[in-house]
């Protein structure tokens, strides 16, 4: 099980990749408020056993997980000690209201990656086998092998994260005077299955104005997604159509062996250009989306499904890791609104903007997983379709994988 984390870690990493500048004719609000609303799926939603399901066990592969994520960034400072409260409406089950929390400033910083603590993530060794596209088979091109030997130590490829779709960040510390967030280490609640956003919020503290607004769009449903293997090798991606759905990405990662972390990795998208991690893993409004799948980055509302070639699982071999997006709407408000005539001076008191997302995960070649539902052990199988059968077991050494 360690190579599975240090791969799941290396995956997140990989995805994710390594100010607040007001439009001209406008000038910056003194408050900018955002909710990240997600609905998440899969192995990695809350309540899910990867090791029961693995052995047979349904181990909560059908759980899912409301999440929301809320920051608050102001140009003020405040008076006194920063406090600031988000109150809900009754039905997100969290009482009055939470409290978005300050951080407390520290000295302390990582220091070189070589000189990181056992259990700190590391930069991967080996190699990275890049592919891109759905398909039975991998384009033109592929894969882009990237040694990392021949790197410096504290090195990434140049380009090897998108820079065509920068993160939408909002409101962090670093962009902002005074700052709150939550959940934070001093304030967590769990959200219950039933928790909804509809209703009037209210956002009030000592370095911030007042923010009214209401919802009318709730968190998005579910994503849901399985896979099956093709006589020629591939593996074929499919997951319910969500509504409000605005898009949907996904990425694999995998590896053929546990045996160290010096294996090769292999990296796909579902992009049909070489477009990797950066903001394709974030928050994406609905106009950048439009954007992205006029480009083929974003797959469209009405697709619902994506073969990963067959090279991508041959070299990948029974462990393949996936993650599915489903880009949502976007709701906005401000205070005073936006005038209506471009040219015209606009001076906001606060912005809230308010982002959803679903997304699910599951581990292809894995059976009760999500990773296979053929039933005949294809996806199992070699990269010219055989039909090899592959069960993870666990030895001295840790997990075992094909």
């Amino acid at each position: 099980m360690r190579h599975f984390v240090t791969w799941a870690t290396s995956a997140a990493v990989l995805a994710t990749g390594i100010g607040y500048a007001a439009p001209g004719g406008e000038t910056p609000p003194k408050a900018r408020y955002q909710m990240d609303v997600s609905t998440a799926s899969g192995f990695m939603a809350g309540g899910v056993n990867p090791m029961k399901m693995m052995f047979g066990g349904r181990g909560g592969g059908d759980a899912v997980a409301h999440q929301l994520t809320l920051r608050l960034g102001s140009t003020l400072a405040a008076t006194g000690a920063p406090a600031a409260d988000h109150f809900m409406p009754a039905g997100m089950n969290l009482g009055s209201s939470v409290p978005l929390v300050t951080p407390t400033p520290t000295a302390a910083t990582p220091g070189p990656v070589e000189e990181r603590q056992p259990g700190e993530m590391r930069r991967p060794k080996g190699r990275l086998l890049l592919y891109w596209g759905c398909g039975a088979h991998a384009g033109p091109g592929q894969p882009i092998v990237i040694d990392f030997s021949k790197l410096g130590q504290t090195q990434f490829p140049p380009g090897l994260f998108s820079v065509s779709v920068p993160a939408e960040t909002g409101p962090t510390p670093a962009n902002s005077r005074t700052y709150g967030s939550w959940p934070s280490g001093r304030s967590t609640k769990p959200l219950k299955a039933d928790s909804s956003l509809i209703g009037e919020h209210r956002v009030a503290g000592n370095y911030s104005p007042e923010m009214k607004f209401a919802l009318d769009q709730d968190f998005m449903a579910a994503l849901r997604a399985s896979s099956q293997g093709q006589p020629d090798g591939s593996q074929l991606l499919n997951w319910n159509a969500v509504p409000a759905a605005t898009g949907y990405y996904a990425w694999l990662i995998g590896a053929k062996s546990a045996g160290d972390d010096s294996a090769d990795m292999v990296w796909w998208t579902s992009a049909s250009g070489k477009e990797f991690g950066g903001g394709l893993t974030e928050w994406l409004s609905p106009a950048t989306v439009a954007g992205l799948i006029a480009r083929r980055v974003v797959m469209p509302p009405s697709q619902t499904s994506c073969q990963v070639p067959a090279e991508v699982k041959g070299m990948a071999g029974g462990f393949m890791m996936t993650q599915l997006y489903a880009y949502g709407p976007e709701r906005t408000f401000a205070y005073p609104p936006r005038p209506a005539n471009p040219r015209a001076a606009w001076h906001p008191d606060w912005t809230a903007r308010i982002r959803y997302r679903a997304n699910t995960a599951l581990l292809l070649g894995m059976p009760g997983m999500g990773g296979d539902r053929s039933g005949d052990g294809s996806s199992n199988g070699d990269a010219n379709g055989g039909k090899k059968k592959c069960r993870p077991r666990i030895g001295l050494g840790g997990l075992k994988l094909c």
